[in-house]
């Protein structure tokens, strides 16, 4: 789908090396809760520092609206780099001002600048051209190592490679080669796993996966569209109405293809929807009016783990229930600890999955846990991601 160079494809040694990077990390009264993100970062930094690159980092942090609002500064982003590559990481006061343009010309081979949030200025989600070429006048080449906004057609993810030399980041370089190979070159048999809630959020992805796979599982609150859509009671269940024709044609299109098309055959149901809510487990097609479906159950539980069980590659997108209330965490645990045990080529794309993932404790027994949500959707939708259309061809 890509073949894009890398930072290791070009000479970077003396060179000022500007690197969008995703620090977007949660934080709590101005401390980092997770730093995943960063450390994610540090094998392409490392490698531009080890090679005497001259190295300008950028990212955005939340939505300050195109306003300097400091409360999304990027100073603790810089201290936590600081610590983890044991060396000082320069913050800029500014973006594209007199500080920033002052650090980047001063810097020396092997040392380390981190520019202020890029989304300080309304003209980076816009994408500004005057905006990414001042971004670009920084440097003498373009690093993209941000895949979580890969799909965001930015000034600093897609408008700078149109004055700089543009290659990707290591972190890139496997998203697109693990997710990319699993797409062109499946090891069979191929399961996908979509969950989540719901069924418009990933039409293009069913879409574009039934034609790849050899089983399609549906889990999460989507899968009551589709129990809707079969003519079955879904109680106060979420449910796509104005999706029923889609559910129905998505099943046909599986069935057309030989395609295994698998739904929960049973739920576990509650009256409301709350942590504490009294449930109880029920088959799919008889869910009684006044109660909702808030996880599958332990007979879908067996079925999906035994479709999971000799595969070759397993994508995953999205959780089997409300994954974060224990009582209905149980569908999201089972079929994570299938993917875990299969030994299967395993890839978790991102968001909810990801976290469930982690939280569970079986990240380290995943091939590869994507680190955009949103972006590894689209890939999964065959979509071309702008931040990385933009990057230089590696030479045929």
């Amino acid at each position: 789908m890509y073949n894009k160079k890398t930072i290791e494809d070009i000479e970077v040694s003396g060179k000022k090396v500007l690197v969008r990077c995703d620090f977007n990390v949660p934080m709590k009264d101005d401390v980092i809760t997770d730093d995943k993100r960063i450390v994610e970062a540090l094998p392409t930094i490392k490698y531009l520092k080890n090679h005497g690159a001259r190295v300008i980092l950028c990212s955005h942090m939340g939505r300050p609206k195109g306003e300097f609002n400091m409360k999304y500064s990027l100073a603790p982003v810089a201290a936590r780099l600081s610590e983890l590559l044991a060396c000082e990481v320069v913050l800029a006061k500014d973006v594209i001002g007199e500080d920033a343009k002052a650090k980047a010309a001063a810097l020396k081979d092997g040392e380390i600048l981190l520019i202020e949030n890029v989304r300080f200025h309304k003209e980076e989600e816009k994408n500004d051209p005057a905006f990414a070429k001042e971004l670009a006048s920084l440097a003498e080449i373009y690093v993209n190592d941000a895949f979580g906004t890969a799909h965001r057609a930015h000034a600093s993810t897609a408008g700078v490679a149109d004055y700089l030399p543009a290659v990707c980041g290591y972190l890139i370089q496997k998203e697109i080669s693990i997710m990319g190979g699993a797409l062109a070159d499946p090891r069979r048999p191929f399961v996908a796993i979509l969950g989540g809630a719901k069924v418009s959020d990933k039409i293009g992805v069913i879409n574009n996966l039934i034609e790849k796979v050899d089983t399609l599982i549906i889990g999460g609150g989507m899968a009551y569209t589709f129990f809707r859509a079969m003519g079955n009671s879904t109680g106060t269940s979420i449910c796509e109405e104005d999706q029923l024709d889609l559910a129905r044609s998505l099943m046909e299109k599986a069935r057309a293809k030989g395609v295994s098309f698998l739904l929960p055959v049973d739920n576990v149901i509650a009256r409301k929807y709350a942590e504490d809510a009294t449930y109880m487990r029920i088959y799919s097609d008889s869910i009684p009016d006044g109660w909702m479906g808030l996880d599958i159950g332990d007979k879908t539980q067996e079925l999906f783990a035994k479709s999971i069980e000799g595969a070759g590659t397993v994508v995953w997108n999205g959780p089997m229930g409300v994954s974060e209330w224990e009582h209905f965490a149980g569908g999201t645990r089972a079929v994570a600890k299938a993917i875990a045990e299969s030994g299967a080529i395993s890839i978790i794309g991102g968001g909810d999955s990801a976290a469930a993932v982690e939280k569970l404790g079986f990240a380290d027994q995943m091939t590869h846990i994507s680190t955009g949500g949103g972006a590894s959707l689209e890939f999964l939708e065959g979509k071309e991601l702008p931040g990385i259309a933009c990057l230089n061809e590696k030479d045929a």
